[in-house]
């Protein structure tokens, strides 16, 4: 106690005393007035200790920062184990924005840890997830199967214009690209993704 009120201390085995400049930082996930009134935590502690509380919520209560330690955390673990790592998708980042989170930080960070060592491609999908164990609240699948569905429905809609354009240009796909406001390249991807061939030529 001295160390806190009197800014002192006295070496084991020593005589002398020995002032100290020190500041204490102390953190616990336990609510302390609580344990103070059910005398498990010392009343006078409590007070030396409690001169500058900061209380930092549960990260269920403050999801706008799971976006940040998202990135943060694929950086550093992609660095570790030496992947090249683009990010998260939009359907993955709103699962994890979703979950309830019972072990704060921690989890979030055991989570991408593990996902990225085990993940294949570049971007963390929502697959990657492991659904069963993300979203166990039906409320919260619900949602993320009309994530899904949305998602589909976009890809949908976009492969229509594209097929759209296309034919009105003949299936030039520089002038398709021009008109769609895409690069040449990102257009072929496409198409090779969406198995998508031209008109054969007539002979």
């Amino acid at each position: 106690m001295a160390v806190l009120q009197e800014r002192e201390i006295e070496r084991v085995g020593g005589t002398r005393t020995i002032k100290v400049d020190v500041r204490i930082i102390a953190a616990t996930n336990v609510d302390l007035k609580k344990a103070v009134a059910a005398q498990a935590f010392r009343e006078d502690l409590y007070y030396r200790l409690n001169v500058l509380p900061i209380s930092v919520p549960p990260l269920r209560e403050r999801r706008e920062d799971i976006p940040l330690l998202v990135d943060h955390f694929v950086r550093r673990y992609s660095h570790e184990f030496r992947k090249r790592m683009d990010g998260v998708a939009p359907d993955a980042l709103a699962a994890l924005q979703e979950y309830s989170w019972p072990g704060n930080v921690r989890e979030l960070q055991n989570i991408i840890e593990r996902t990225v060592a085990l993940i294949e491609g570049p971007v963390i999908q929502l697959r990657d997830l492991s659904l069963d164990l993300m979203l166990p609240d039906r409320r919260m699948r619900a949602r993320a199967d009309e994530t899904l569905r949305l998602r589909e429905a976009c890809r949908q809609f976009e492969r229509q214009v594209v097929l759209r354009v296309l034919n009105r240009v003949g299936w030039n796909q520089s002038e398709a690209a021009r008109l769609l406001g895409l690069h040449r390249n990102t257009l072929k991807w496409k198409l090779a993704k969406w198995n998508l061939r031209g008109p054969a030529p007539d002979r």
